[in-house]
């Protein structure tokens, strides 16, 4: 193993393990991949910072440093980009192994979406953008997942969990992500 490789290991709280980089090859071999599709390399940030918090669960300095070698930006260019948007998470604050969106739309708000939050606060013990003691679960709120017919939703990383109207469904749903 390359000890300059550890941030692909993750801690036992399962939380990602503290590195200083480089960035593993497949994340930048990913990253130069969407540059074709883009029309510069600056329109690549956004996506690129997707990648890497999706692979450290954070987006550590370091990494700011060499997606800006990339894309033949400035970090402050890179940085400005990701503090722009609220859902990126810093070595400070990285995020869980599993990210619980609760939408917070009128459709949801109408059909139980607050107290849904509210329940997922009590269960899980943080509040809206915390992660539990054990590293498993980040709980956000989202204005909207698009998943008004299923209100009240929430996401699961990527994947949408509709009509989560009984506590029963919430505790179901809590234990199957604590079990990853």
């Amino acid at each position: 193993m390359n000890p300059a490789n550890t941030h692909s290991h993750p801690a036992e709280n399962g939380k990602p393990a503290c590195s200083s980089g480089p960035l593993p090859a497949k994340l930048r071999e990913q990253i130069i991949a969407l540059l074709p599709r883009y029309p510069n390399k600056q329109a690549v940030t956004l996506p690129a910072l997707h990648l890497v918090q999706d692979e450290l669960r954070r987006v550590p300095l370091w990494a700011i440093r060499e997606i800006a070698g990339i894309l033949d930006l400035s970090p402050a260019e890179v940085h400005d980009t990701m503090s722009f948007y609220g859902f990126f998470r810093t070595d400070e604050n990285p995020l869980g192994k599993t990210r619980l969106w609760v939408c917070r739309s009128l459709a949801c708000q109408l059909r139980g979406g607050d107290e849904l939050l509210a329940e997922f606060c009590d269960k899980l013990g943080v509040a809206p953008t915390q992660t539990t003691a054990d590293g498993k679960i980040t709980l956000e709120f989202a204005e909207c997942i698009g998943a008004c017919e299923g209100a009240p939703a929430v996401m699961v990383d990527d994947t949408h969990r509709h009509s989560l109207d009984k506590p029963e469904k919430v505790d179901a749903l809590i234990k199957e992500l604590r079990a990853r």
